[in-house]
């Protein structure tokens, strides 16, 4: 068996260690990475407008000289609808972003990756979407049922 043989994988395309390849692999990762963190400011906007939403016409309904809205729940309903959305669109993108890293870490890529042993799939990034779905999470279930 030649050093070919073991980083290739027949039924798809053969790896080459060569700098191209590293350089497109560290280009991959931070791609990744990039794309993680635009899904973490959406979701960060989403959540706070949302937030937002609720905690204004909340305010704005107890104002005196206000007429009562037609429809009195649907700030809360919207609010909720977008602090929703944002926590499920960083959850499917931490798992995205796991499930590609994953791949990117497989033993055929790691001889162009430059690293023998060892890989962070949960990078500092990861952890602070992880915070960010958390308290995205406490922010629904606290307009949903009141709470504070």
């Amino acid at each position: 068996m030649t050093s070919q043989d073991t980083h290739s994988d027949p039924g798809r395309f053969e790896v080459r260690t060569t700098s191209d390849s590293h350089f497109s692999w560290i280009r991959t990762r931070l791609s990744l990475e990039r794309t993680l963190m635009s899904w973490a400011r959406t979701a960060v906007a989403l959540i706070g407008f949302g937030f937002t939403i609720v905690k204004f016409f909340e305010q704005f309904n107890q104002a005196q000289d206000v007429e009562p809205a037609r429809y009195v729940n649907a700030p809360r309903l919207l609010g909720l609808a977008m602090i929703l959305v944002g926590v499920v669109a960083l959850l499917i993108s931490i798992f995205q972003y796991h499930q590609s890293m994953k791949y990117l870490w497989q033993e055929h890529f790691r001889v162009i990756a430059g690293i023998r042993e060892g890989h962070a799939l949960w990078t500092p990034l990861v952890a602070v979407s992880v915070v960010l779905l958390v308290i995205g999470l406490l922010a629904f279930l606290s307009i949903l049922f009141r709470i504070g």
